[in-house]
């Protein structure tokens, strides 16, 4: 299953309405975009053989909002065709060195930002619906993404009872965990670049019994979201070999609490009971340290 970018989609999708000149623009991103990334839209129309106002028109006519707004998708798509090492150092080299931890944090920003503007609210809503009244929620994110599913889970935990993680290494054992999965349950389904396939298949398996599919993933031409039911999208980007992950956690952190909003008594009382156990077992006592304590100042002294 071959994933487009949303650059290549757009051409192919108005490639019959285009003039004759845009047509060989379109030609010649497709096969030199590795070039055309660098081109200012005069100086691609220079290269194709057109007026840079036939480039910018182009650009309107495949829905952006101008040359610079082009420019970024063409961006995107270079990155995309790249090797995962020559990832690497095209984005090592737009780190700023001596400023590292801002550069990171405020690219981080950068990343949340654009997921605020892009995300679809409708699909948000719907995501939490589906939630509340799902019989069973199964939750799938594999490799990196497993963090995300921990915490998600970890929390669904606390509202719902009957949340069952996905956790496997074969696909075999993905249709074992989802055997029963119907009708009335809902998966939520977490992967980014590289997709992972076999949270696709996951995917593809509870969209065949009937189950609703929850997709958070970087695009709407994810290749996830030819299963879902509603698909929110979250912004991710390398920012050297790691994927940044910071919007994808805010979505699923917005999704906890949208569903904690709906059922606030419910997990007030979950959290009430969970107190009491910690209390009655010890689960906190035995393993921290009162300093107001004088027997335990006495036998772990603070450090001068």
């Amino acid at each position: 299953m071959a994933y487009k970018n949303d650059l290549l989609t757009r051409i192919n999708d108005k490639y019959g309405s285009l003039s004759k000149g845009q047509r060989y623009l379109a030609k010649y991103i497709t096969e030199e975009y590795d070039k055309a990334v660098f081109f200012t839209a005069a100086k691609l129309g220079e290269a194709v053989g057109v007026s840079e106002s036939t480039v910018v028109r182009f650009a309107s006519t495949l829905g952006y909002k101008g040359y610079p707004e082009f420019q970024k998708a063409l961006e995107e798509l270079v990155m995309e065709k790249l090797y995962s090492s020559d990832k690497v150092e095209v984005n090592f080299g737009r780190l700023d060195k001596d400023n590292l931890l801002s550069s990171v944090l405020t690219s981080d920003i950068d990343r949340i930002k654009n997921t605020l503007s892009k995300i679809d609210d409708s699909a948000f809503d719907s995501a939490t619906e589906l939630l509340l009244n799902a019989k069973t929620i199964y939750v799938i994110g594999l490799r990196s993404c497993e963090m995300l599913a921990d915490f998600l889970s970890f929390y669904l935990n606390l509202v719902f009872s009957d949340i069952r993680q996905i956790k496997t290494t074969s696909v075999s054992e993905i249709f074992e965990q989802m055997v029963h999965i119907g009708k009335d349950d809902v998966v939520i389904g977490i992967s980014f670049p590289r997709y992972s396939m076999r949270t696709i298949k996951a995917l593809e398996f509870a969209n065949m019994r009937s189950a609703k599919v929850i997709t958070i993933s970087d695009s709407v031409h994810s290749p996830l979201n030819l299963y879902s039911s509603c698909n929110l999208v979250a912004e991710s980007h390398m920012a050297s070999f790691v994927d940044s992950l910071v919007a994808p956690l805010s979505i699923v952190n917005a999704l906890i609490i949208s569903v904690c909003m709906k059922k606030r008594s419910q997990v007030v009382k979950t959290l009430e009971d969970l107190e009491n156990i910690w209390d009655d077992y010890q689960v906190y006592g035995s393993d921290e340290i009162d300093y107001f304590d004088e027997s335990a100042v006495r036998r772990y002294p603070r450090p001068e």
